[in-house]
This record gives C-alpha cells, sequence and structure tokens, in this order.
C-alpha cells in the first residue's frame, strides 16, 4: 500500500515509534532529536525533526529540543509555559539575547531514557 492511499489518520512507523519516544519523557525532562533517533537506532536528529514537526501535536513536542537548548522558534511561550508548569530546569537568556527568552538547562533537564520518575 503507498502512502497516498493510506488513511489520514495512518502514521508511518517510523513516525508512530518517535510520537511513542516523545510520550514516553517524563514531565520537567527532555530528550535531543538525536537523543530519540539513537533511542530508536535509526534515523538521525533531521528525520526525528520532521516527525514532530509534522505530528508531534498530539504529544508532549516541548520535550523533544534542539541539543543546544534553545527553545523551538515561533513556539517559545508555548513551550515555556510548559517547562515552568512541569518544573523543567531553566537558564535564564543573557541580556543582550533576542527577546531575553530563557533556554533548556540541558545538564539537568536531559533525560537518558534510563532513569525513570519515582
Amino acid at each position: 500500500m503507498s502512502e497516498e492511499s493510506l488513511p489520514v489518520d495512518a502514521l508511518p512507523e517510523y513516525a508512530e515509534r518517535v510520537l511513542e519516544v516523545a510520550e514516553l519523557i517524563p514531565p520537567g525532562r527532555v530528550m535531543t532529536y538525536g537523543d530519540v533517533a539513537e533511542w530508536l537506532g535509526e534515523g538521525g536528529p533531521r528525520q526525528v525533526g520532521r516527525v514532530m514537526a509534522l505530528y508531534g501535536g498530539a504529544v508532549p513536542w516541548w520535550r523533544v529540543v534542539r541539543a543546544d537548548g534553545h527553545l523551538l522558534p515561533g513556539h517559545e511561550l508555548r513551550a515555556l509555559g510548559h517547562y515552568r508548569t512541569e518544573g523543567t530546569p531553566l537558564r535564564q537568556a543573557s541580556r543582550a539575547a533576542e527577546g531575553h527568552v530563557p533556554h533548556i538547562d540541558m545538564k539537568r533537564a536531559r533525560w537518558d531514557g534510563v532513569e525513570r520518575m519515582r
């Protein structure tokens, strides 16, 4: 069956796996696009980013992030609200940074997929 003939609500298999990983990330923690690809053992950061851009709206998309911890352009305020609600560790932006938007403290927020919430 070709992708053109798939039902509208059907997801490609890889996309389903990416979204399943996103749902495993505990509140207050994050994984990078590359972390998700590594967890799955296939694809790379760009493929994971593409899946999240196309299909990520139904999962906690704000928990899959850029490796540098900067918030997703155009979604900063929505993501920031989620991070503050969940207690995700943040670092204040420098005064020189455009918009002074904090970014994720990757050393404290990154989830390795092994430790579980207590």
